[in-house]
C-alpha cells in the first residue's frame, strides 16, 4: 500500500469534497479539479505517495502508445497476481494523477497496491518526477508531435531523459527509435536496459514506416530483446529468446503489436523469475481497446469504433489501420488542434469517403481531406448534431460506423453519448 500520512488528512478531505461538488455540478466531469486543489494546498502529497509503493513505481511515457502500453502492462502484472495501482489514460498530468490517487486512497492518503504503474505525459512527467524515484521507466517512442506543445523532437527527448534519469533499476526502450537508443547510451549507465523492436519483415510491410522521428538502421535480434516477428490484423507473434509467443491485439495495426512488445518487455523486467510467457500472452490477448484507441462500443443500437488521432504519426498510423472498405466515417477535429497545419504532411486518402466532417476545426479538416482526394458528403461544425445524424443513419453494409477524432472531439462525443468512463 502506498504511504500515507496524517499531515495530508485535511488536504485529502478537502480534495474529496471538491470532487463531490464538481460531480454534482457536472456529472462525469471535473476529474482533475480535486487534484489541482490538493496539489496547491499539499504540494508534497503526490511525490510522497508515488514513492511509497512497496514494489516501486513503473512509469510509461513517450510520444505515442503509452495509454495502450500501460493498460497492457497492468493486465499482465495483475494476471501474475500483483496488486497494481494505475491511472486512467486521461489522468497523466500532475493534477490528474493526484485525483486518481484520491479516488482510491483512505483518509490518511494510503493507496492500495503493491506496485504503481503510471502513464505520464512526456511534458508534465518531467515535472511530476522531480524528487520521485521510479523502479522502472519504459519509453515508447519519439515522434513529430503537436507543434503547439512540442515544437521539436529534441525537446521531447530532453523531457524523456529527465523522466528516465529517475529510474533506479531498469530502463525499457524501443530499439527501433534512434533517439531512444541515444538516450539509453547517456542515461542508462548502471541500469538494466531492456529492449523491444520489430523484425525487418515487419518494418518492410509497414506502408509508411513506424512513424518515429528517426528509425534505427539495424533491427533488434531475438537474443537482444523481444521482437515483433509478424503482424496479421489483430494477431502478432513475439520472439522472446528462443520462444515464439502468439498474442491477440485490441485493434488492427503494427503500432499495437509494438505496444504489446513494450508491455511484455516491461513486465518481464518487473517480474524477473516470476514472469510466465503463457500468462503474459493470455493477459495481453484478453484486454479490450483503450479509451478511444480502436475502441468499439454499442451506442443507440449501433456498433461504433472510436479512433483517436493526436499527432501526425498517430493520425497516419490509425487512419491506415482502419478496416479497408469502411463505409461510414465521421471525422471530427476539435479545439485541441490549435494549428491543423501539422496534419497536412499526412495522407488520409485510404479513407476514400467520409460521411460527415465536424468539430470546431471542421472547415480546415474538410479542406485537408479534400486535398487527399477523400469524398466528403457533408460538413457539419456542430459536433452534437453530427454525432446524432451519423448514428441515426442506417447501419453500413460493410464494416462498422467509425468516428475519427482528436482528443477534444473525443471528450465531447463521449460526453454527448453518456460514455463517461475512462478505463
Amino acid at each position: 500500500m502506498g504511504a500515507g500520512s496524517l499531515r495530508y488528512a485535511p488536504a485529502i478531505l478537502i480534495g474529496r469534497f471538491t470532487r463531490f461538488a464538481a460531480r454534482l455540478r457536472k456529472p462525469g466531469g471535473g476529474s482533475a479539479v480535486p487534484g489541482l486543489v490538493v496539489n496547491r494546498i499539499a504540494p508534497g502529497y503526490l511525490r510522497r505517495t508515488l514513492s511509497g509503493f512497496p514494489g516501486g513505481l513503473i512509469v510509461v511515457s513517450g510520444s505515442s502508445g503509452k495509454s495502450t502500453t500501460t493498460k497492457m502492462l497492468v493486465a499482465v502484472l495483475r494476471a501474475h497476481g500483483v496488486e497494481v495501482f494505475t491511472n486512467p489514460s486521461t489522468a497523466n498530468i500532475s493534477q490528474g494523477l493526484t485525483s486518481a490517487l484520491l479516488e482510491q486512497s483512505d483518509w490518511r492518503g494510503r493507496v492500495p497496491g503493491d506496485v504503481a504503474v503510471l502513464e505520464m505525459d512526456e511534458g508534465h512527467g518531467a515535472l511530476v518526477m522531480q524528487g520521485v524515484d521510479a523502479r522502472i521507466v519504459a519509453l515508447t517512442n519519439v515522434m513529430v508531435d503537436q507543434i503547439d506543445r512540442f515544437h521539436d523532437s529534441e525537446m521531447v527527448v530532453g523531457m524523456l531523459a529527465r523522466i528516465a534519469a529517475r529510474a533506479q533499476e531498469s530502463l525499457v526502450i524501443n530499439a527501433d527509435d534512434a533517439a531512444l537508443e541515444r538516450l539509453a547510451a547517456t542515461v542508462g549507465a548502471g541500469l538494466g536496459v531492456h529492449r523491444y523492436g520489430v523484425a525487418a519483415s515487419v518494418l518492410e510491410a509497414a506502408p509508411r514506416g513506424l512513424g518515429y522521428s528517426e528509425t534505427t538502421r539495424t533491427r533488434l535480434a531475438p537474443e537482444q530483446g523481444v521482437v515483433v516477428e509478424y503482424v496479421d490484423g489483430r494477431r502478432t507473434e513475439l520472439a522472446d529468446g528462443g520462444a515464439s509467443v502468439g498474442v491477440g491485439l485490441p485493434a488492427r495495426g503494427t503500432h499495437y503489436a509494438v505496444d504489446a512488445a513494450a508491455a511484455y518487455t516491461t513486465a518481464r523486467a518487473a517480474l524477473g523469475d516470476r514472469f510466465d510467457r503463457d500468462i503474459a500472452a493470455n493477459a495481453l490477448s484478453a484486454i479490450p481497446a483503450v479509451f478511444g484507441r480502436g475502441e468499439r462500443v454499442t451506442v443507440r443500437g449501433q456498433e461504433v469504433e472510436f479512433v483517436l488521432v493526436q499527432n501526425p504519426a498517430s493520425y497516419q498510423l490509425n487512419v491506415d489501420g482502419i478496416e479497408p472498405g469502411t463505409e461510414q466515417i465521421l471525422f471530427a477535429i476539435g479545439s485541441d488542434v490549435r494549428d491543423p497545419s501539422y496534419f497536412w504532411p499526412t495522407d488520409a486518402s485510404s479513407l476514400a469517403r467520409v460521411a460527415i466532417v465536424s468539430g470546431s476545426k471542421a472547415a480546415e479538416a474538410a479542406l485537408m481531406l479534400a486535398y487527399d482526394g477523400v469524398e466528403i458528403d457533408r460538413v457539419e461544425p456542430d459536433l452534437a448534431t453530427a454525432v446524432d445524424d451519423f448514428l441515426a443513419a442506417p447501419a453500413p453494409l460493410a464494416g462498422v460506423k467509425t468516428i475519427v477524432f482528436s482528443a477534444d472531439s473525443m471528450r465531447r462525443t463521449r460526453a454527448h453519448l453518456g460514455l463517461t468512463g475512462t478505463e
